[in-house]
């Protein structure tokens, strides 16, 4: 996992006004509180803590950029759902979060991270609300699928697909598992496909098949 081992904490914001220049190619994950982002994002970066790097004491609200190099980012966007957060803090993260969604240009995807066991939540609905007129794709990543026996992943992964595909489109969906490691070949090959898309020698940067 080359590409993504090297991940390092770049920059947080808190305002659209302090995000970095939009030069390069980055991704965003975006998930509801819980639903194990920062743990998705530790494991495809092989890194326990990268995503609590730049996290300080009444500083987590923040968009967290973490660089890979050639000015390609991972994003980390602040989880949503919290009850406890005050309402302005909720309108604030509302009005940046459907904004950098829809506007930042140079963001090729997002990867919406949803608890395998509580899926399509009415936010994780809004989320795709913002972003899809885009027009950018959307990887949806059902976490904690270990939680779930084969059957119930099976269905859930079928729903998920089929309610994504009629009512957003330009969606792809997998199962995912932080705790055992699993998915994490098929979402390395989607991020990097975005992420290197334009790239002159995109060979150098290609994840290999998982051998089966």
């Amino acid at each position: 996992m080359p590409i993504f081992q090297n991940a390092a904490f770049f920059i947080s914001a808190h305002h659209l006004r302090d995000l970095p220049p939009a030069s390069g190619i980055e991704v965003a994950f975006a998930g509801r509180s819980n639903a194990g982002k920062s743990s998705a994002l530790n494991t495809l970066a092989n890194h326990n803590r990268l995503a609590y790097v730049s996290k300080q004491p009444g500083r987590t609200q923040l968009i967290n950029f973490f660089t890979l190099g050639n000015d390609r980012h991972l994003v980390d966007l602040p989880g949503y759902g919290y009850a406890k957060v005050p309402e302005a803090m909720r309108n604030h993260w509302q009005s940046v979060l459907s904004r950098y969604l829809s506007e930042r240009s140079s963001l090729a995807g997002l990867v919406l991270v949803m608890d395998s066991r509580h899926p399509l939540t009415p936010l994780d609905r809004q989320m795709l609300d913002w972003f899809s007129p885009s027009g950018r794709p959307v990887h949806v990543l059902l976490t904690k699928s270990d939680k779930l026996s084969r059957s119930e992943c099976a269905l859930t992964l079928n729903r998920v697909r089929k309610e994504l595909n009629d009512s957003w489109g330009n969606c792809s969906v997998q199962l995912f598992s932080s705790s055992k490691k699993q998915g994490v070949e098929e979402a390395e090959k989607v991020i990097a496909s975005w992420l290197f898309a334009n790239d002159s020698d995109p060979a150098k940067h290609q994840i290999p098949d998982p051998v089966t």
